[in-house]
């Protein structure tokens, strides 16, 4: 999973990725320290063209902030820049990736 370096770069990955998971964690957060290597395991192989991005929000509060983001995990998902999905704090992996799953498979047939 790629960090984040500023507002700019996450703008500039929405509009070239067609697929884009973000995760928003940090670093005293244990389950957001947990889930992003399953994410990031499971994901990439399912999933080969959802580029997937880390925020820390205690290194990036503004641009978590932006995106409305106050408490950890948050999982937000992008497909040709438009927010689809949107998971906050406790939720199931598995219902993340077949919701992932859905989007997916339209935007690649």
């Amino acid at each position: 999973m790629n960090p984040l370096e500023n507002q700019q770069q996450l703008d500039n990955l929405k509009q070239e990725k067609d697929a884009l998971l973000i995760l928003f964690g940090g670093e005293h957060c244990g389950v957001c320290q947990t889930i992003k290597p399953q994410i990031f395991k499971k994901f990439t192989v399912k999933f080969p063209d959802l580029e997937m991005l880390y925020i820390d929000c205690e290194q990036s509060q503004e641009v978590c902030a932006q995106h409305g983001v106050f408490s950890l995990p948050v999982v937000q998902v992008f497909f040709m820049g438009q927010k689809f999905i949107e998971e906050v704090r406790g939720f199931s992996l598995l219902a993340l990736e077949q919701e992932i799953e859905k989007t997916y498979a339209k935007m690649n047939s």
